[in-house]
């Protein structure tokens, strides 16, 4: 095990029902388990239920869960986004979880998994990289997409091919343990400020 593994949450963003999120999430997460220079946190919008109306007093309930989801985030030295593409775009609970926090995305790295039909989700990416800019977060350029998610993993949440996915993952997380762990001793001595 590396000393100092670069500590990466994984957030699910769809919380639809019958999703197909979790299948891309265990195979990226059992993938990313295999490297001794990360250590994987995953955040699932579906159980981890961030309040939907946005307000200076949640619920209870709600304030639990941004203070857990908030800590983890704030613990992680860099972030996983996997998302579907809905509309063109991504999930709305994924843009309610990045409004809801701030400060725990800057200098940060993230890298994105997207999965849908003909175009793999790559919109839906396209789209937060803008938002994530916004957040003076670092997104990395290499990402995994799967065009056409439903027929490459069989019932199990095998890939019948893995080989173009898993090249791409590794690659993606190469830079995103670069990037980890440059940001993370940068910040360590010079806090950044927005």
């Amino acid at each position: 095990m590396t000393e100092n593994p670069v500590k990466v949450a994984v957030i699910l963003g769809s919380t639809r029902a019958g999703r197909f999120g979790p299948t891309v999430a265990n195979w990226f997460i059992d993938h990313a388990k295999q490297r001794d220079d990360i250590a994987v946190d995953l955040i699932d919008l579906a159980e981890d239920q961030l309040p939907a109306y946005m307000s200076n007093e949640p619920d209870p309930e709600g304030a639990r869960a941004l203070q857990s989801v908030g800590a983890r985030l704030t613990d992680a030295d860099g972030f996983v986004v996997i998302t579907p593409e809905y509309n063109h775009s991504y999930p709305a609970p994924l843009k309610s979880a990045i409004d809801w926090h701030f400060t725990q995305w800057q200098a940060k790295p993230i890298g994105f998994v997207s999965y849908g039909g003909v175009s793999g989700g790559l919109r839906a990416v396209e789209h937060l990289r803008h938002v994530f800019a916004e957040l003076h977060a670092v997104t990395v350029r290499d990402t995994v997409s799967f065009h056409g998610a439903g027929q490459l993993f069989d019932p199990t949440g095998k890939l019948a091919d893995p080989a173009a996915p898993t090249a791409a993952a590794d690659q993606l997380l190469n830079q995103l343990v670069w990037w980890g762990s440059a940001l993370r001793t940068a910040r360590a001595e010079r806090p950044y400020t927005a």
